[in-house]
């Protein structure tokens, strides 16, 4: 198996719209696809990132919660390069979004950050 690179990260969004909006309109994230499925009475929302990663971002009424935090089994957390990690704490900030503090990494010696989506996901920026 060559595996080449990561195609897409899935999401299920308790509030669709709410959750649309924080990856298009604060995160900046393209819209490839929207579409509706009437017979799950649900939406997905294909996004993109520049480096062409796709971000699926699902609602299914009812779904359960699911545990979220970094520490629990499973799907960690969600990063995102960026070129200036203090630039983007500033700027979620702005837009009333908590961000911890930056922290180095002790390995790589690079900065980066954790946050949230609308879910309590955890998403982390990490500087390139």
């Amino acid at each position: 198996m060559q595996i080449s690179g990561i195609h897409h990260v899935a999401i299920i969004a308790s509030d669709y719209q709410r959750s649309k909006r924080f990856y298009t309109k604060l995160l900046g994230l393209a819209i490839v696809a929207e579409t509706y499925r009437e017979q799950r009475d649900s939406y997905k929302l294909d996004l993109c990132t520049p480096d062409g990663v796709q971000i699926e971002l699902f609602s299914f009424p009812s779904s359960p919660p699911r545990v979220s935090r970094p520490e629990a089994c499973g799907l960690r957390h969600l990063a995102f390069r960026v070129p200036d990690v203090a630039a983007a704490v500033q700027e979620l900030r702005d837009q009333g979004i908590a961000v911890e503090d930056i922290r180095i990494d002790e390995f790589t010696g690079k900065r980066f950050t954790f946050f949230a989506d609308p879910d309590a996901l955890p998403l982390e920026l990490y500087e390139q």
